[in-house]
């Protein structure tokens, strides 16, 4: 009998114990987990020019976003280094992998031997032949040399070719589209910089560090370091923190939008408050356009496809082709947007046309009485 009762005791223990992790499990299933990757780390030096190392500048800057990010309790912050130490690429996707990361942001600084090179770039996962991509993809990847028996671990690819990844992709395509979203957004709050720092847009390039994070991954490359002004801006404090808060709250829009938002979010949206323009008489090419049924309350999606300084006439020669673009005003910034549909699948297929066009990095926006609405809310 006492070692029924022993038996009973341990039994109620054990599913306590099992309860009690349920529920702690529940209750974090709607936190938003973001993975921060330091690039390069302890003799893994990366760029480094008059004195500046990219390696503690990507650490400095990861570690900021992060703070700024763990202010808010919704959001837990995954880092693959927060210290000067050498982690492999694989491993670094690794980390996020095991954590359930719902997104993957690596953090890098450029460098050109022409030193006037300037700008931030943001990668997604892809197989670009554009030479400065796959450049860029062969500088970051040249790391794994400095792993032991890289060649077996990495199944024969090539740093010196990227193009060996390229039967290697079959997880890209399920994360690109959310991937250039949220590269896009980071693009975008490097543009409200200003001059000090140019963005210089979405790209695509085979960076091993992303090919095998199994989630929404960007690459940050957050300005040139061999520029003497822009890397003394990277490697001063005011810099960073500028630089950090536009990641931040980046990602915080790209939660918003895809993970819905609460009372805990500390930010503010940008918002585009009125349509500007609508599109004006093409004589190149018409277009048979079905009115929507009560517009003002119906939510509308378009496609983002670019956003400029310059304000350019809205016809189809201006823009590959594609007709039916309108455009917005958001600050200094005109926005220029393909299509219009209260349909989300339609809104998917103009998507599809849009980047057929050659339009890589365009994105499904939504409005609703002509102010933007998260993508999530106008589906639901």
């Amino acid at each position: 009998m006492k070692l029924i009762n022993e038996f009973r005791k341990t039994f109620i223990a054990i599913s306590f114990l099992i309860l009690f992790v349920y529920n702690s499990s529940s209750a974090q299933s709607n936190v938003f987990r973001v993975a921060l990757d330091a690039g390069h780390g302890a003799h893994d030096f990366g760029a480094v020019y008059s004195g500046r190392v990219e390696k503690n500048i990507n650490l400095a800057l990861v570690l900021k976003v992060g703070k700024l990010l763990e202010q808010n309790p919704a959001i837990d912050v995954i880092y693959t280094r927060k210290t000067d130490v050498f982690i492999d690429l694989i491993e670094r996707a690794n980390i996020a992998n095991q954590a359930n990361a719902n997104i993957f942001v690596s953090i890098h600084c450029n460098a050109n031997r022409n030193t006037a090179a300037s700008g931030t770039e943001t990668y997604v996962m892809g197989m670009s032949k554009v030479a400065s991509n796959l450049e860029a993809a062969k500088k970051e990847n040249a790391v794994i040399t400095l792993e032991k028996d890289y060649k077996e671990k990495y199944e024969g690819f090539d740093p010196n070719s990227p193009e060996t990844m390229i039967g290697m992709t079959l997880m890209q395509e399920e994360y690109l589209e959310n991937s250039i979203s949220l590269a896009s957004k980071i693009e975008d709050r490097f543009a409200d910089l200003g001059k000090e720092i140019r963005h210089g847009g979405v790209k695509q390039a085979p960076f091993m560090v992303l090919h095998k994070a199994y989630m929404p991954r960007v690459l940050v490359e957050t300005g040139f370091i061999s520029n003497p002004e822009e890397g003394n801006l990277l490697n001063s404090e005011e810099g960073q923190n500028e630089i950090a808060q536009a990641i931040a709250d980046a990602i915080v829009s790209y939660k918003r939008e895809y993970f819905g938002s609460d009372e805990t979010d500390n930010f503010k949206e940008r918002t585009i408050k009125k349509i500007i323009e609508k599109p004006v008489k093409d004589t190149s090419a018409t277009i048979e356009k079905k009115p929507l049924e009560n517009r003002d309350s119906t939510n509308i999606f378009k496609v983002q496809l670019s956003a400029s300084v310059k304000k350019v006439a809205l016809i189809s020669s201006n823009f590959k082709g594609l007709k039916d673009i309108s455009m917005a005003s958001e600050g200094k910034y005109y926005k220029y947007m393909y299509g219009e549909t209260s349909n989300y699948e339609e809104a998917k297929k103009l998507l599809q046309e849009a980047k057929a066009k050659g339009y890589d990095s365009a994105y499904l926006i939504a409005f609703k009485n002509g102010e933007t609405i998260s993508v999530q809310e106008a589906i639901k």
